[in-house]
């Protein structure tokens, strides 16, 4: 049953501040990437995937720290980018991450798994792209794709548009459900590449993911936990399809 601890109150304008910035910030480093391209030639969407992938992250992060300074100027608010100052929630932050993990593997390669044969993860596995693969699930997606989310976006309509209920003895933010809903509305794109089972069982683990990081975020007023938890559960995931891959080849 769920109580309200603090009234919610609808306000349009933050609400459309977060829906802009979540669904926008990341088409804006893409178009960054393209126009940088077009003067420096350092990278093409694709070509390698994994290469624009990294100045992709890396453009969303910097539009994000960009967009944090922004937002403070009109709305003070905490981003979490500092230690946590009580408890972490670092160990749920592992623990969730490895089951997550296989949730999130057993969702995306269910027929490949029952089937017993080697996933097609859209790239050659071989020693070059497991490790590049492996630094960016299991180290870079987790401050670049958190920082955007749950500092910026989170940490920004707690402030503007506060509001908490209780489910069982957990509270936490409306703020962090809304957000958690953008987040799997950023995964949307897999529709169109992936079976559709396949991407609304990520539609719902990504919703999932981003409450369980919203909470740490604002248990612990650091966004370390959620940066971990994402980390983990990424790396966890591919570390498993390597495996069963070199086990089925």
């Amino acid at each position: 049953m769920t109580e309200t601890l603090q009234p919610f109150r609808l306000r349009p304008i933050p609400l459309l501040v977060v829906i802009v910035l979540g669904l926008g910030v990341p088409y804006l480093a893409a178009y960054t990437v393209h126009f940088a391209n077009l003067a420096l030639h350092f990278a093409k969407p694709g070509d390698p995937l994994l290469e624009y992938l990294y100045i992709q992250h890396a453009f969303q992060l910097a539009w994000s720290l960009v967009f944090i300074w922004l937002l403070k100027r009109f709305q003070p608010f905490d981003a979490g980018l500092h230690r946590p100052p009580g408890k972490t929630y670092v160990g749920a932050a592992i623990l969730w991450g490895l089951a997550f993990g296989v949730i999130m593997t057993v969702v995306d390669y269910a027929p490949d798994l029952l089937a017993r044969r080697p996933m097609d993860l859209g790239f050659p596995v071989n020693r070059d792209s497991m490790i590049g693969w492996s630094i960016f699930e299991g180290i870079y997606v987790g401050p670049t794709e958190e920082i955007p989310f749950r500092s910026l976006l989170v940490g920004y309509l707690i402030a503007a548009m506060p509001g908490q209920f209780r489910l069982g003895r957990f509270t936490m933010s409306w703020a962090g459900v809304i957000v958690a809903a953008l987040f799997a509305l950023a995964h949307a794109a897999n529709f169109l590449t992936r079976p559709s089972w396949a991407a609304a069982g990520q539609q719902v683990y990504a919703f999932a993911l981003g409450v369980l990081y919203a909470y740490w975020f604002e248990k612990s007023r650091s966004v370390v936990a959620p940066i971990i938890g994402h980390n983990v559960s990424d790396l966890s995931e591919y570390a498993i399809c390597f495996a069963l891959i070199a086990l089925w080849r």
